[in-house]
């Protein structure tokens, strides 16, 4: 089979033929059509990744949708033939999704949502995944709460903003001035936080009162930003990037809570798989009921092209998620 290796960090993938792997007990082969270029597929080419534990040779990859080729032993609910979907690897020695093959754990797959392309499918695991982490496994979004999302126009925030809406909360999410048509969109109000500050829009919006969940997708002075931009007593902060070293006193001070996400985790160690397979199947319910669609670059990527996908990535010159197509019959 084809796929896309990386042999040395910050040097362009290569192209290779590689053994077709076979799946072992509780793995699914899958042809791999599609696989989607997540910024941190290019931090991890450039070496900028260090938690992603991916040393080279490697194939990378962390997004894919494809079709069951054949099933291990002790795998239950896939047979060859289903169309599936999932974030099965690209970090932790894990081969990943820029091959034509992948034998990856089955609890990390689900059924392809038959409202979108395999191209769009691709586009959704690690975004939604860690969406859902944030948004409903640690700050349990209801009817009725305002959510703010830091990020709107990105990967991880403009399905985010889809989840909440989907979950009866009022959104509202920031970003600069080219993505304010992009987040209205999606269905959120914009906030231009070049032209407003956190003070400015939590009185706006919120009455002063601060916003009952904060989703942070960009770190840094965001995430302390989100500390004093939070409701008093009930608020949450959860953030996707909280790896920087950051003072809780505003935070403190308002009595509200805060929590971390690291979606890598389970591909890392093994463990909380099945929960990403379930997670999925409910991005699959909500795709095909009308309430969540990915954002993808129209532009058409393959294995021969893949740098051309990761540089796009890299310079932030895509309109959408990249997806590279890996196999054939990929609608």
């Amino acid at each position: 089979m084809r796929a896309a290796i990386l042999t040395r960090f910050g040097e362009p993938l290569e192209l290779a033929e590689l053994d077709v792997p076979s799946p072992g007990p509780g793995e699914v082969l899958v042809r791999v059509l599609t696989s989607a270029v997540n910024p941190l597929d290019t931090k991890i080419r450039l070496r900028q990744a260090a938690h992603a534990k991916t040393e080279p040779p490697a194939v990378l990859g962390i997004d894919m949708a494809g079709v069951v080729e054949a099933v291990g032993p002790g795998v239950n609910g896939f047979r060859p033939g289903d169309e599936v979907f999932g974030m099965t690897g690209g970090v932790g020695g894990i081969p990943g999704s820029l091959a034509e093959f992948a034998a990856v754990d089955g609890r990390l797959l689900a059924p392809k949502p038959q409202s979108l392309s395999m191209i769009e499918a691709a586009a959704l695991p690690l975004a939604f995944i860690t969406a859902w982490e944030a948004l409903v496994d640690r700050a349990e979004v209801s009817t009725g709460q305002r959510v703010l999302v830091h990020g709107g126009a990105g990967g991880v925030g403009s399905v985010a903003i889809q989840l909440a809406l989907s979950r009866g909360a009022e959104v509202y999410a920031t970003g600069g001035p080219a993505s304010q048509q992009i987040i209205a969109k999606t269905g959120a109000v914009a906030i231009d936080y070049t032209l407003v500050s956190p003070t400015e829009y939590v009185d706006t919006h919120t009455g002063g009162a601060g916003f009952d969940v904060v989703f942070d997708n960009v770190g840094g002075a965001t995430l302390d930003h989100s500390f004093g931009s939070v409701k008093r007593y009930t608020g949450h902060v959860v953030s996707a990037l909280g790896w920087g070293t950051h003072s809780l006193a505003p935070l403190s001070f308002r009595g509200a809570t805060y929590s971390g996400v690291f979606t890598l985790l389970p591909l890392l160690t093994g463990e909380h798989r099945e929960h990403h397979g379930a997670v999925l199947r409910a991005a699959a319910a909500l795709a095909d009921a009308g309430a969540l669609s990915p954002r993808v670059d129209p532009r058409t990527f393959g294995l021969e092209t893949v740098n051309e996908a990761y540089d796009a990535v890299e310079n932030r010159t895509n309109a959408g998620k990249v997806v590279v197509t890996v196999g054939r019959d990929h609608g």
